[in-house]
């Protein structure tokens, strides 16, 4: 990869997690239930995937981020959390192809990709007066896939 490739993911992933918290501050200030839910992934935090090393760097720079940021803003009542997706079927994930598509549902134990609103459920949650007291947290939505060893394990399931 390229100097600007690492960058254009950086200044994305991490700059852009920075200036957007930044920038709501001064209201969640004001609100009587400051809520900040970040979008990681677990390539980074938790797997890795040839190639993407820009892209999980910025992952896990995220969740770092929050750790502190939870600390920084609890004095306002702010909490901080983050969604980590595993593959969830969006356009993205469509462009790299059918078998692709079909290798990463046979690594999901239960059988199909995530859909973008089981990513908004768990921030729905994460965003709730319910969740008051959750800060500094990550939820990882993959429908399992992190947890089988190999695909042999999940054959044998």
């Amino acid at each position: 990869m390229t100097s600007e490739q690492w960058d254009e993911v950086a200044n994305t992933n991490l700059k852009g997690t920075f200036h957007a918290v930044k920038a709501a501050i001064p209201y969640l200030k004001k609100s009587d239930q400051g809520r900040i839910v970040i979008t990681s992934s677990i390539t980074g935090p938790v797997t890795g995937y040839p190639g993407w090393t820009h892209y999980s760097a910025t992952k896990a720079g995220q969740l770092g981020f929050m750790r502190t940021a939870c600390i920084e803003l609890a004095k306002y009542g702010i909490t901080v959390n983050a969604i980590m997706p595993g593959n969830i079927n969006t356009e993205g994930l469509a462009s790299m192809g059918e078998e692709y598509l079909k290798s990463m549902v046979a690594a999901v134990p239960l059988k199909r990709l995530g859909t973008v609103e089981d990513i908004g459920f768990a921030a729905l949650y994460l965003a709730s007066k319910e969740a008051g007291y959750v800060t500094g947290q990550t939820i990882i939505v993959d429908g399992g896939q992190i947890l089988p060893e190999s695909l042999e394990a999940l054959a044998q399931a």
